[in-house]
């Protein structure tokens, strides 16, 4: 069984100012215009062989953002790196803003990336909602994209956000787990309480805040982490005193979901015709309980070209052995390919 490659540093790495997705950083050759307005600026890395097969790796969410155990998926030796966080994530500023913070505005965030670098394609290797951007992008930017590597697809349906978000999912899985999120919840809002979750996340009042970012951590942690012994309250002590009070993450990840992820103008299975020749492997855990393996089957069946790996005995996580395996048999598979090419 394949493992990650071992722990590496980039050899770049700096802020990229951007504007509605717009280059304006002085590190693209000029310096940006007095009179234009930077709102974000984004943090990116790049590390492995800069010569290499070029690929980007879209991290999950949304809201999180990019770890070193990231860089691991890709051979060195092989592969250009280029690791970014996404608006108001990570390492990028502002931390936390969630203006001008859209997938749309992501997307071009990539091409401004891709742009900076001089990197006329590139494979795009994301998972969860990095999945979800990695399609969306390729739908816009078809020419642009050498190969897909996609991970617990999630196609940010109004169905899909509802399985997490709603008594109708996986609620029906971990009634407990869901009651503890809800209970204190009016009961009009109890079924479908994502606005109501939002509104006391986002409250001014830290403990109204606190008490539901707790609830959500706990009823995420069900979900994503169901298969492992260690629980949610020995898993929250491996945290930082930083992170347990860091909401940020969680009030973007709920903003995207109330705006079903800015998708619904390009609905991405309707849209899949604009990219079914681009290379694509689809890798997905049969038990994942956070994006149910159907919406990979429902990928496939609307690409028959692309090829489609179901794990057993595999959930959502990424650093699941399996999934590693898959993953890094998928990068190298790619590598290969494209040497053959050459």
């Amino acid at each position: 069984m394949l493992s990650l490659y071992p722990a590496l540093e980039p050899f770049s790495h700096y802020h990229l100012a951007v504007s509605n997705g717009a280059l304006t950083d002085a590190q693209a050759g000029g310096l940006a215009s007095e009179n234009l307005v930077t709102e974000h600026h984004i943090y990116v890395e790049q590390c492995g062989n800069p010569l290499g097969i070029p690929v980007v790796f879209l991290h999950g969410g949304p809201g999180s953002g990019c770890r070193p155990s990231h860089r691991c998926y890709f051979d060195p030796k092989l592969y250009h790196i280029i690791l970014f966080d996404q608006r108001g994530c990570g390492r990028s500023r502002p931390y936390g803003l969630l203006e001008q913070n859209t997938t749309a505005n992501l997307a071009q965030d990539m091409e401004a990336i891709r742009q900076h670098i001089g990197i006329e394609q590139w494979l795009v290797f994301g998972g969860s909602w990095g999945a979800t951007l990695a399609l969306y992008y390729a739908i816009n930017f078809p020419e642009q994209v050498s190969g897909l590597i996609l991970r617990g697809v999630f196609l940010a349906r109004q169905q899909d956000i509802d399985w997490v978000y709603s008594e109708n999912g996986a609620a029906k899985i971990f009634p407990e787990a869901w009651h503890n999120l809800v209970q204190h919840l009016p009961l009009s809002q109890q079924a479908r309480p994502l606005s109501a979750i939002y509104q006391q996340l986002t409250d001014d009042n830290s403990d109204v805040s606190s008490d539901i970012y707790n609830k959500i951590q706990h009823w995420e942690a069900s979900l994503i982490y169901w298969q492992e012994s260690l629980n949610f309250e020995e898993r929250s002590k491996e945290k930082n005193s930083t992170e347990e009070d860091d909401k940020a993450p969680a009030i973007i990840q709920l903003y995207y979901s109330l705006n079903q992820c800015f998708t619904a103008n390009t609905p991405l299975l309707e849209n899949i015709g604009n990219i079914r020749h681009i290379p694509t492997k689809i890798i997905h855990g049969r038990l994942d309980m956070v994006c149910p393996v159907e919406q990979a089957w429902q990928l496939k069946e609307h690409w028959p070209e692309a090829e489609l790996s179901i794990i057993e005995m595999a959930g959502h996580v990424a650093s699941e052995a399996k999934i590693i395996d898959a993953l890094v048999k998928a990068t190298n598979d790619f590598a290969k390919c494209k040497s053959n090419q050459v």
